[in-house]
């Protein structure tokens, strides 16, 4: 038999099944009645017609049932009988055999039917619609959780580590969040100070900048020309009287004074998750594995753990080579004469967390602010951050990060780009880690099995 009989076999099966379930009252072999099609709709119909009158098939031309009963035998040659009570209930039959009240059950629907499968197509659609929707709705909270989750595996090595000291798991749960605090507090001091006074400064001297622009030859020169500040300062004050544009301005400001506002909600937040997920983490885990089957439990928890530990330890050491990186640049920038050495050693520090382009942006910056106060210092603090980035590159972090995580260059690469195209920086952060998990899921879960195969 070829390919194609086979195949008009198959379709003709497929056509005879879905026929047959279409028409679940036709019988084989006889016609089907108005009657009988009465009678499976409403079966009391079925019981009356048999009851009224037995013999009313004989007299269609059909055959009288064969199990009717036999005339009963006289009472005398058939001995004493003994009359039991028969107690029926409305709905079951004199016989014993209980029936079913409202009438058999019909055929169940044809899941091949292409109305059943496009409808049960399109709830799944609607479903998975509205799901999305959900996940859309609740992408901050979700990137909250992300955000608090991987705080508490960076925290949770040094809780481990003062546990195994003697202290409980409450006490170390709080020295661990009060130096996190403390840290943030110092930061906060160190930073903020210098911006406020800088930018009260930079507002005072605004005017005196201002007519320094306007009395520089080459300005004078291009106004004389082409009237630069006459047409500027009029598409200022029409700016002024436009309602639309006070009312953009004010606009901007309220966004802005919500989005910090916003913010400083959401980091409170993630503080506040890192604390009790810090505090309730053995539980959680606990929680999570049991939801694993008995037989593979042993084997989950070990990856699991495995890669909490390495995700920890990578936080903790990205942490530690960004903090090097930020005092040794402090000192250098104190030493060379560089301004704002406390605010631009801060900002070096927070973009040495960002993997592969974190310390070179964090170097740029710093030789830009050099430019415009001497040229030498410029220069001296390119050669510096030059020099740093090999040792730090090939002896402080391969030390550092010898326990943690083992991932390729090109995969790092990869990670981090994929990464900040999808969360941005925080993205760029939790691409590592990530990639370290899937890389020990990829040799101890899949390779082994191809393996076996």
């Amino acid at each position: 038999m070829s390919v194609l009989e086979r195949w008009r076999e198959f379709r003709h099966a497929q056509r005879e099944a879905l026929r047959a379930s279409n028409h679940p009252h036709e019988r084989s072999g006889a016609p089907t009645s108005a009657g009988d099609l009465l009678a499976d709709v409403l079966p009391g119909l079925r019981h009356r017609g048999e009851h009224d009158d037995p013999a009313s098939d004989s007299a269609d031309g059909g055959e009288p049932p064969s199990h009717q009963p036999a005339p009963a035998e006289p009472a005398a040659a058939a001995g004493p009988v003994t009359h039991e009570p028969q107690h029926t209930t409305e709905g079951e039959p004199k016989d014993g055999k209980r029936g079913l009240r409202y009438g058999t059950a019909g055929r169940p629907l044809n899941r091949q039917s292409p109305f059943y499968m496009g409808f049960v197509g399109a709830l799944g659609v609607l479903a998975a619609l509205l799901l999305w929707q959900t996940l859309g709705r609740l992408t901050t909270t979700i990137t909250l959780v992300v955000v608090a989750f991987f705080l508490t595996l960076a925290l949770n090595p040094l809780v481990e580590f003062l546990t195994r000291r003697g202290v409980r798991r409450p006490g170390a749960v709080a020295i661990v969040f009060a130096g996190v605090v403390v840290v943030f507090t110092l930061i906060g001091l160190l930073v903020v100070p210098p911006v406020v006074q800088q930018g009260g400064d930079l507002a005072a001297k605004s005017p005196d900048y201002l007519n320094q622009l306007l009395n520089n030859p080459f300005v004078k020169d291009i106004d004389q020309h082409y009237q630069v500040v006459d047409k500027i300062e009029a598409e200022f004050n029409k700016r002024l009287t436009d309602g639309n544009f006070i009312g953009q301005v004010f606009g901007g400001v309220l966004g802005v004074g919500a989005a910090v506002i916003g913010g400083i909600f959401q980091a409170f937040t993630v503080l506040v998750l890192t604390l009790f997920l810090l505090a309730s983490l053995p539980r959680v885990k606990q929680a999570a594995y049991a939801m694993v089957p008995a037989s593979r439990r042993p084997r989950v928890i070990s990856l699991s753990e495995e890669i909490m530990r390495r995700t920890g330890s990578y936080a903790i050491g990205q942490v530690a080579v960004a903090t090097i990186n930020a005092i040794c640049s402090y000192f250098m920038m104190v030493i060379v004469g560089i301004p704002y050495a406390a605010v631009l050693a801060v900002a070096v520090g927070f973009l040495g967390l960002v993997p592969m382009v974190g310390a070179t942006i964090g170097a740029a910056i710093v030789v830009l602010v050099a430019v415009f106060t001497n040229t030498q210092d410029a220069i001296i603090a390119a050669v510096y951050y030059l020099v740093y980035q090999q040792v730090e590159n090939y002896l402080i972090a391969p030390k550092i990060m010898q326990r943690t995580v083992s991932v390729p260059g090109a995969v790092t690469v990869v990670a981090a780009l994929a990464g900040g195209s999808l969360l941005g920086v925080l993205g760029a952060l939790l691409a590592i880690p990530v990639a370290a998990g899937l890389l020990l899921l990829y040799e101890e879960v899949l390779l082994p099995r191809q393996r076996r195969h």
